[in-house]
Formats: structure tokens, C-alpha cells, sequence
């Protein structure tokens, strides 16, 4: 699998472009529509993931949504914990804190986590927006913990790490 990622908007989102056998996914369509079909390119779009609905995170959402053959997976879409969308198998994490509505999505044949605003590299998100709880927080790390140790990690904003770098670094993780 092919992953690209297009920095957008005024708050450096990470929107990603998963690509794999001429399809792909896409993660968190913040903004900058155009740059986002740029990295595109002539794959067929399968679906887009959102990971919460924070308006850095889905301002070109509306751009997709015209487009009757592109399925749009959120929370409220996504009961089950597996999921297969062409090529690409994926497990659902719900991982509330940063927002109510927060999820992750797990790549386990290629160890790769893409968790929207949950985990940073030596940091997490704040709790403090509307529909933000930390206890809430706590339980979702308490969770990711049990992932594989050299699990990637891809974040929606900055770089990206790994669950053992975390663990190591971040005070969030450290305490639990």
C-alpha cells in the first residue's frame, strides 16, 4: 500500500491518500479540494474516512459527497469493527477523547494506525473542545497500549511515529 499525505489548510491537517491496485482511500479530507485530486491522480477514489467530524478534518468532505459512487465511512456509518473496501482490510477503533465521535483506523496487515487528532508525535489531543472528555482520553490510550509496540502511528496533524516511541516519550502514555 501507497501512502500519500496532503497538508491542508490554515491548520496543517493531515489529510492521507491510501493507494493500492489503481484504488484508493482517503483519510480526513480537510481543505484545498485541489490539492487533495491532485495526489489522486487517476485512481479510483473507493471511499473517504473520517476519523472525526472537526471542521479541519472534512473541509472538502463536500466535494466528495457530489460524487454518488464514493462511500463516506464515519462513526455513524461504521458498526462494525472490520472492514474491507476493495483491496484495503481495516479495523474501526473507537477512540473518544479529543472528540466525541473519534475514531481510528487500523491497518493490521501493514501495522499502521491513521487516529485523526487521538495520539500526536509526543503528545495526544486537547480534551478541552466541546465533546472532549478526558476520561474518556485515558480509556482510548489504555487501549491503543495492547497494539503492537512498533505499530506506525499516523497522525492528523505533524509527523508521524510509533506506539513504541510513544510509549517511551509522550507523558500521556508514560503515566498510564
Amino acid at each position: 500500500m501507497q501512502i500519500e499525505t496532503v497538508v491542508t489548510g490554515s491548520l496543517d491537517e493531515n489529510c492521507y491518500i491510501l493507494k493500492k491496485d489503481n484504488t484508493c482511500l482517503v483519510i480526513d479530507p480537510g481543505d484545498d479540494y485541489d490539492k487533495i485530486k491532485e495526489k489522486i491522480g487517476d485512481t479510483k477514489v473507493l471511499g473517504v474516512l473520517i476519523t472525526h467530524s472537526h471542521f479541519d478534518h472534512v473541509g472538502a468532505l463536500r466535494n466528495f459527497l457530489t460524487k454518488k459512487s464514493i462511500k463516506i465511512f464515519k462513526k455513524s456509518t461504521l458498526h462494525q469493527e472490520e472492514c474491507e473496501i476493495g483491496p484495503f482490510k481495516f479495523k474501526v477503533i473507537h477512540t473518544p477523547g479529543h472528540a466525541a465521535d473519534q475514531i481510528a483506523f487500523y491497518f493490521e496487515e501493514e501495522n499502521i494506525l491513521f487516529d485523526g487528532d487521538f495520539i500526536f508525535k509526543d503528545s495526544i489531543g486537547r480534551c478541552d473542545f466541546p465533546g472532549g472528555n478526558i476520561k474518556q482520553m485515558e480509556e482510548s490510550l489504555r487501549k491503543i497500549i495492547t497494539y503492537p509496540k512498533d505499530m506506525k502511528i499516523y497522525p492528523g496533524h505533524g509527523e508521524e511515529t510509533t506506539l513504541i516511541n510513544e510509549l517511551e516519550n509522550n507523558i500521556y502514555l508514560k503515566e498510564l
